[in-house]
């Protein structure tokens, strides 16, 4: 190589090597402060792409296991309200039994029927006020769109809703998008990142618990289902408490029935956080082997790529003096 001034090609050659170890300083720098290995899409585009859909996944399902537990409180609330009428009804049928013997008389039964009265309409109460987050749970409002229901002849409650058969063969009511494009037809449980009938979210029904409903059909003499309780059960009478204690059965099984169904839908709910969990814990290790750097790795790069630029800057410093020594040939 010839010796000249105008064109220092070794500190050319020498600054173009400290750029690129100084750019490599800086992303193992950046790495290492960051703990990921993707800090950009110039890192690795397809691995952004993957771990940023993976993130989305994961966010959603984590918000699905919060989805399923306020189900559960949901349901649990729901559950604890049964309880208090199952109470009632426990009451109810004892007056019942009570009135129903011939050891009292009718003016006796009156003052058995008003406190009867009082659990009946304590049960309507209690019916029409149990909410979770302004939601009423026993009134009918989560059972179906449009109708209150009906009982079948084994007291489970059913609708005029279509019922949707997963894979599994289990069935469920169908809810129906309405025109401001809320589900009704029962309560929409969405936990999955997607929007799959069958995959992400599934519906919970609660039967009607009025007395208009426990006690509906239950008196041949009572034309109308939908009658008061009033109008349908009494003990004022002793062949009327006799005919009570059947129906407050019949209530007594209904009931029983939606806290079970109620039961086995929050075990349900209890196994899908499970799930949920479990997947979001595997996107999440995942992600994190797309995603993270590797420290000691990285740190191995550091160090060589910090010892390369102190190298450079020092070879630059000698490669730029080096054109002095033509000052020797011309003096």
């Amino acid at each position: 190589m010839s010796l000249v001034i105008n064109n220092n090609m070794m500190a050319m050659n020498t600054a173009r090597n400290l750029s690129n170890s100084y750019n490599s300083l800086s992303t193992s720098v950046q790495r290492l402060s960051t703990g990921l290995r993707i800090n950009s899409a110039a890192d690795d585009a397809a691995g952004l792409a993957i771990r940023e859909s993976m993130r989305s996944d994961i966010a959603a399902l984590d918000q699905g296991v919060r989805n399923a537990q306020d189900g559960i409180s949901m349901i649990q609330t729901a559950e604890g309200a049964l309880g208090v009428i199952d109470e009632k009804l426990i009451r109810m049928k004892e007056l019942a039994e009570q009135s129903a013997t011939g050891t009292y008389t009718n003016e006796q039964r009156m003052i058995i029927h008003s406190e009867f009265s009082a659990m009946a309409a304590e049960i309507d109460r209690i019916a029409n006020a149990t909410d979770f987050n302004g939601v009423k749970l026993l009134n009918g409002n989560v059972s179906i769109a449009g109708t209150s229901g009906s009982w079948t002849s084994g007291n489970t409650w059913t609708s005029t809703e279509g019922l949707y058969s997963n894979s599994s063969g289990w069935q469920e009511v169908t809810g129906t998008e309405g025109t401001s494009g809320d589900i009704t037809g029962g309560m929409k449980i969405h936990f999955g990142s997607g929007n799959n009938r069958s995959e992400d979210y599934y519906f919970v029904r609660i039967g009607d618990v009025r007395t208009t409903s426990l006690f509906s059909s239950t008196n041949p003499s009572v034309s109308s289902s939908t009658a008061d309780a009033s109008s349908v059960i009494a003990v004022s009478t002793q062949g009327a408490a006799q005919l009570a204690l059947e129906q407050i059965n019949t209530a007594i099984v209904r009931k029983d029935n939606i806290r079970a169904s109620l039961g086995s839908v929050q075990n349900r709910l209890e196994n899908t956080i499970t799930n949920l969990s479990i997947q979001a814990e595997n996107l999440q290790a995942a992600e994190s082997r797309i995603s993270d750097v590797d420290v000691a790795t990285e740190m191995t790069e550091f160090t060589r790529n910090q010892i390369l630029t102190q190298a450079a800057v020092g070879m630059l410093a000698q490669a730029n003096s080096l054109p002095r020594m033509a000052l020797s040939l011309i003096g």
